[in-house]
């Protein structure tokens, strides 16, 4: 059992011995900024104050004094701060606890909670329209669902991941009128497709003069180059889903005729319309435009319908950019009309992402090709800068900050964090010293604040891991890892692993302590997709 969760059930049981019966989420423990402050902290006092009839710092005196006189493993001291908190001070043997703990359950095993419960969730990302190279704005989705997917797959969810391909429709259309009108040595037409690459694929194209062949042609080919983008940072798709399939295959009709029959289709003017005012929407929205053309909600909601009804996704996380805002309500409205109830459809919007630095010149960040910021930064660094800040505020990356090899550098830091750990291994191997069993070694030894720092940080992952599934927030690992790496670089500074003034059985508790660290930032950016070095 974590201390945590004995320090929770210890509070709940002498709140009740006081007569305060607290409710299953009132009791909420949380780590101080100070470590002065100790190594836990609850404001439960705070908030149950008045069902106790106690002023809170009365209340928090009260509970404090009882859980003295009570004996919780590893607790030090208790202490009563501000207008009611509660301050825990543990031993440092709670955290060789943790050591054990991070060690026995390894790279697959620590920090995988069971929140999922083989829920099958699909997260469609990226789908850029295969009319040009990715951008860099593009690169920030991918990045984000892969990531989002390989958390959510630790926290016990089936995951698949998706890619919608828009291979039809008049995007397509003016692909091919630009590459037919390059192959005759004309000018692009108005609205068409500009840049090198539409030459190029002029050049290729020996097909018919035709429209649609033209631009599925060019689609084609674009497609492979986003493939080949991608999987230069580890993003992998299980399903490249064509939107002419969807089209072709009659389901836009099937799901509007589905509509109809449920009672959620009218006509008026001449076109088809969505009754989604009825499920929360600003307004009816339209299905079949009076010319007979359907609209885009109309193969959303029919590509939607293959995902909840047909595949049978017990989950859907749609990751849209935000010139998407105005969708939203629509397809979820859209969605619930076909029957599925409201939660199991969410929609992530990403802000925009903004380059500077001297490397780019004076072209503007979202319009930078992916291509160009991997060559420039390296496929783990453009991952993972991306991964820094939430997908909902608008960033700006300093290009001339991530390319320095410094701690300013976030990825460089925690990379090189890795690569140490690697090097005292190395080093052990070269000196002929090898790990006892963990249970065989006195990690008592382990008191210096560095070494406690790392052992601090490893136990925050399990909830780290949690909240990013919970919260579909890849950057919070993020942010832990840069915090684990930090807390590595001050242990590598101040405490000798190996040597002279080194006691052994010292030695072997520090090895223990870096296989520990190993084994957290192992996992850390194997959730982020961003390859772990071992040298630099």
């Amino acid at each position: 059992m974590s201390a945590e969760t004995t320090l929770a059930r210890a509070i709940t049981e002498q709140l009740a011995r006081l007569g305060v019966d607290a409710p299953a989420d009132a009791v909420q423990l949380s780590r101080p900024q100070r470590p002065e402050h100790g190594d836990w902290s609850t404001n439960v006092a705070l908030i149950l104050y008045k069902q106790a009839e106690r002023r809170p710092r009365d209340l928090a005196e009260e509970l404090a004094g009882a859980l003295r006189d009570s004996t919780i493993e590893h607790v030090e001291a208790i202490e009563v701060a501000g207008p009611g908190f509660i301050n825990f001070k543990l031993s440092p043997r709670w955290l060789h606890d943790i050591l054990r703990e991070v060690v026995a359950g390894g790279e697959t095993g620590y920090a995988s909670p069971d929140l999922g419960r083989g829920e099958r969730v699909q997260i469609e990302f990226v789908s850029a329209n295969p009319t040009g190279p990715l951008h860099v704005g593009n690169g920030w989705f991918a990045s984000y669902g892969d990531a989002l997917g390989r958390i959510m797959s630790r926290a016990g969810w089936k995951v698949q991941r998706e890619y919608y391909v828009n291979d039809t429709g008049g995007q397509i259309r003016a692909l091919g009128e630009s590459i037919l009108a390059r192959r005759r040595g004309e000018s692009v037409p108005e609205g068409g497709y500009q840049g090198a690459y539409v030459a190029e694929l002029a050049e290729q194209y020996d097909g018919p003069e035709e429209v649609v062949a033209a631009g599925r042609f060019a689609a084609d080919r674009i497609l492979d180059n986003i493939k080949e983008t991608l999987e230069q940072i580890h993003v992998r798709f299980d399903e490249w889903y064509s939107q002419a399939s969807i089209e072709e295959s009659g389901q836009v009709a099937d799901t509007i005729a589905f509509l109809r029959r449920q009672g959620h289709v009218y006509e008026e003017d001449g076109a088809v319309w969505l009754r989604s005012t009825a499920f929360g929407d600003t307004r009816d929205r339209v299905l079949v435009k009076s010319n007979g053309d359907a609209t885009y909600l109309a193969g959303d909601l029919a590509y939607h319908r293959d995902k909840f009804l047909v595949r049978g996704f017990d989950r859907v996380i749609n990751v849209w950019g935000a010139d998407h805002h105005g969708q939203v309500a629509s397809i979820k409205a859209g969605v619930e009309a076909l029957g599925v109830e409201p939660g199991r459809l969410e929609v992530r919007l990403g802000q925009l992402i903004s380059l500077v630095g001297h490397r780019m010149s004076k072209r503007a960040g979202i319009y930078v090709p992916l291509s160009d910021l991997i060559q420039i930064l390296g496929a783990d660094a453009a991952r993972l800068v991306t991964l820094l800040a939430s997908i909902d505020q608008a960033t700006t990356l300093d290009l001339d900050r991530l390319t320095a090899e410094s701690a300013e550098n976030p990825v460089y830091y925690v990379q090189y964090a890795h690569a140490r750990i690697a090097s005292i291994d190395r080093v052990a191997a070269e000196r002929g010293i090898a790990r006892v069993p963990i249970e065989a070694t006195d990690l008592s030894l382990l008191t210096h604040p560095r070494e406690l720092d790392v052992l601090r940080s490893l136990v925050e992952l399990p909830r780290v891991v949690t909240d990013a599934a919970l919260e579909r927030a890849p950057y919070k690992v993020t942010n832990w890892v840069r915090s684990l790496a930090a807390a590595f670089h001050g242990f590598y500074h101040d405490c000798y692993v190996m040597g002279e003034d080194v006691p052994p059985e010292l030695t072997q508790a520090r090895l223990w302590l870096v296989e520990a660290a190993r084994i957290g930032l192992a996992i850390g950016l194997g959730l982020l997709g961003v390859d772990a070095p071992e040298q630099m």
